[in-house]
C-alpha cells in the first residue's frame, strides 16, 4: 500500500474495500479450489464457479492484478501460490472459512462505524445471549465455526512452537470451537491430553474436526457456559480471542475464574491482537477494538500491560508476554 502521507495512498486507503469483497466473493465462489485442480481458461472457469458473461473479465483478471491467481500467454487462470496454499477449501491450511465468517458476518456491520462512534453503542444486538442465538442457526454457526478455524490456524501453530508444553500435561482451550488450537497443540506434542470447551451445540463440529487428526484419542469436548459454569480444570488454560468480546467486568471474571480452576504452579494464555502499550502502532488491535464498539454492548481490545494488571488483580503474580505470529501476542501468567 501507497504511504498515506500522498494523496494516492489516502484514496488507495479509501478503496480497499473493493479489494477485500473481491477476494471474499472469491472464496465464496470456489475460485480456488476449483482451480486447485486444473488451470482453466475463462470461459470453462466462469461456468464452472456459476459467473455471468458479463463481468467475468474483469472479475478474474482483478483476482490476476491483486497476486491472487495466474493467467498464461494462452488465457489460462491458475492460483498463485499463496491462495493454492491457503484458499483451496480442501487444503488443511485453508483459511477462506474465516473469509466467508467476514463477509457474512462482519463486513457490512462497519457500515454502521459512524453511528457506532456518535452513539457508543453497538449496532447488532450483540449481547452475552448472542452466542446463543447465533448458535441455534446451524448454517450461521457453521460459517461462524469455519472463520474461527481459519483464523486461529496460524496462531495455533505459533502456540504449540512457543509456549514450554513440556512442562506441563494437560490443557484446556476456553471458547474452542471446532478446536483448531487443541489439534495443533496436541499433534505437536503427543504427551499431551487436552480438551475444548464451549456451548454444548458445538461439540458434534469439534468432534467432526478433532477425528479428522491423529490425536482424536487425546482430545475430549466439555460442553459447559463460562458465564455460569466453573472452567475446566487442566495444567494450562488458554483464553484466546475471548477477552476483547466483553467489558471489563466480564473480563475480570473470567481471569478470576481461571485462576481459581488452575493448579499452584499452572499457566493461564490470553492471546489477542494486542494493541501496543503505546497505542501507536497496532492498526489491526485498534480496528479489532472499533469491530467490539460496532457488534458488542462492552467490548474492547487493550494492550498487553492492561492485561497484565488485570492478570495480577485476579491472583496471579508471575507474568511474561511474547509475540505469537502478525499482530498476535500472548500474555502467560503462572499461578
Amino acid at each position: 500500500m501507497r504511504s498515506v502521507d500522498t494523496a494516492d495512498g489516502i484514496i488507495e486507503l479509501g478503496y480497499a474495500f473493493r479489494s477485500a469483497k473481491a477476494l471474499m466473493s472469491a472464496v465464496e465462489l470456489g475460485v480456488f479450489t476449483v482451480l486447485a485442480e486444473q488451470s482453466l481458461d475463462r470461459d470453462t472457469l466462469r461456468q464452472r464457479i456459476g459467473l455471468a458473461e458479463r463481468g467475468a473479465a474483469d472479475f478474474l483478471d482483478a483476482l490476476v492484478a491483486l497476486g491472487l491467481l495466474h493467467r498464461d500467454g494462452s488465457g489460462r487462470y491458475a492460483n498463485a501460490p499463496g491462495a493454492g496454499r491457503y484458499l483451496d477449501a480442501r487444503k488443511p491450511g485453508y483459511i477462506g472459512g474465516l473469509l466467508e465468517n467476514l463477509a457474512a458476518r462482519e463486513y457490512g456491520m462497519w457500515e454502521t462505524l459512524t453511528d457506532a462512534l456518535r452513539t457508543g453503542k453497538p449496532q447488532t444486538g450483540f449481547e452475552a445471549a448472542h452466542f446463543r442465538q447465533l448458535y441455534a442457526d446451524r448454517e450461521r454457526l457453521r460459517t461462524y465455526a469455519k472463520g474461527m478455524t481459519g483464523g486461529s490456524r496460524s496462531v495455533a501453530e505459533a502456540l504449540a512452537a512457543k509456549f514450554p508444553w513440556g512442562q506441563y500435561r494437560t490443557f484446556a482451550d476456553i471458547g474452542t470451537s471446532q478446536g483448531c488450537v487443541p489439534v495443533q497443540i496436541a499433534s505437536a506434542h503427543t504427551h499431551l491430553t487436552g480438551c475444548g470447551f464451549d456451548l454444548p451445540v458445538l461439540a458434534a463440529m469439534f468432534k467432526d474436526y478433532v477425528d479428522c487428526s491423529r490425536c482424536s484419542d487425546r482430545l475430549r469436548f466439555v460442553p459447559g457456559d463460562f458465564f455460569a459454569d466453573p472452567l475446566p480444570t487442566a495444567d494450562v488454560l488458554i483464553l484466546g480471542r475471548v477477552l476483547h468480546n466483553w467489558d471489563l467486568p466480564t473480563k475480570r471474571m473470567l481471569l478470576e475464574k481461571a485462576h481459581d480452576a488452575l493448579p499452584q504452579g499452572g499457566a493461564l494464555i490470553v492471546y489477542e491482537r494486542m494493541i501496543d502499550d503505546e497505542r501507536r502502532a497496532s492498526r489491526t488491535g485498534m480496528l479489532s477494538s472499533l469491530n467490539m464498539l460496532i457488534m458488542t454492548d462492552g467490548g474492547f481490545d487493550f494492550t498487553a500491560a492492561d492485561c497484565i494488571g488485570w492478570m495480577r488483580d485476579a491472583g496471579f503474580a508471575e507474568t511474561r508476554t511474547e509475540r505469537l505470529v502478525d499482530d498476535h501476542v500472548m500474555v502467560v501468567a503462572i499461578r
